[in-house]
């Protein structure tokens, strides 16, 4: 037996129980982890309140985590015991102890990457790294608005678009989240309980609009998000921490040729390939300097209730970490 934290039934933090789980042995293409770090995500809030709903109840919940192979299945042949993998992907379960896993979605972790920065990083990073490069392709010249500019994917998106030679435009709640915005890379911060954010872009882009909005806010900010863009302009929304938007109808991106997708990281990290490509990017990235990796918050894993309170209360910046 070992711990995990288990969800019973949808709810506030408080549903996430610190119970004993069985783990069992690995089957065909399986493999057994012992997690030395896992990864927090607003994803996992989605699935605890019941915004999307989980296969089974009960459940553990995660799907991000860095740990050690303890045990290998049948047919597994690029992995071996003892050797660091991390993993963004389905079915959820990282928040355990232990845990089995399909040996394909699994990627080494370089020795010069410490577990916990790997478990910050992996998906918010991958995510990063599909947004900047494949949904919508930044370039040198162009002009981008990020919501939540201070939070854990923000935070590397803002980084990668400049280093692209982006001009970043990044929207946060408070002063000091301002300031680490700022330390990311964005060239303007917009403090968006203090003012319009669409007058600001419009004053700062002096009318002509941004070249994409990545908007993982949602209902607060899909209409504002529109309206920043200039003609062709691409909102790519991928999470609703405010909640889910209202339907845009067809004829609301008629008037400037609008593309509006709705991305998520699993349809572009579908193909083995894809995700080791994704994976060797953000480790690449990190060794180069380009992304700088704030683990700001770290709670042991039977603390998760007050992990996932604090982020959903917006009391934390940058990633946060779960220790077993």
């Amino acid at each position: 037996m070992v711990k995990a934290i288990r969800v019973n039934e949808p709810g506030s933090p408080e549903v996430l129980k610190w119970e004993d789980v069985e783990v069992g042995d690995p089957k065909d293409g399986e493999i057994r982890i012992k997690h030395k770090a896992i990864g927090l995500n607003f994803l996992d809030v989605y699935y605890r309140k019941g915004h999307i709903k989980a296969p089974t109840l009960p459940y553990t919940p995660g799907v991000e985590g860095v740990g050690v192979v303890t045990a290998v299945g049948p047919g597994v042949t690029d992995r071996k015991v003892g050797e660091l993998v991390g993993y963004a992907c389905y079915p959820m379960g990282s928040y355990a102890e232990e845990r089995i896993l399909p040996a394909d979605k699994a990627v080494p972790v370089p020795p010069s990457v410490d577990p916990v920065v790997a478990a910050s990083v992996l998906l918010k990073g991958m995510t990063a790294q599909y947004l900047v490069h494949r949904c919508f392709k930044v370039q040198l010249g162009h002009t981008v608005l990020v919501h939540a500019a201070a939070g854990g994917t923000g935070s590397l998106l803002c980084q990668w678009a400049n280093a692209l030679g982006a001009t970043v435009i990044g929207t946060v709640s408070t002063k000091e989240k301002e300031a680490q915005a700022k330390e990311d890379g964005c060239h303007h911060v917009i403090i968006y309980k203090e003012e319009d954010f669409v007058a600001r872009v419009n004053e700062i882009t002096s009318g002509k609009g941004v070249e994409v909005v990545y908007d993982s806010v949602g209902k607060d900010t899909i209409q504002g998000s529109l309206a920043c863009l200039k003609i062709r302009g691409y909102l790519v929304s991928f999470g609703d921490a405010s909640g889910a938007p209202d339907p845009v109808p067809l004829s609301a991106l008629g008037a400037k040729s609008l593309f509006l997708t709705r991305s998520g990281l699993f349809q572009y990290t579908a193909t083995r390939e894809e995700l080791v490509e994704t994976a060797a990017d953000v480790f690449a990235s990190l060794a180069s300097g380009v992304l700088r990796v704030r683990v700001n918050h770290t709670y042991p894993l039977s603390h998760a209730a007050q992990a996932h309170a604090d982020l959903e209360n917006r009391k934390t910046t940058g990633s946060v970490v779960l220790v077993p």
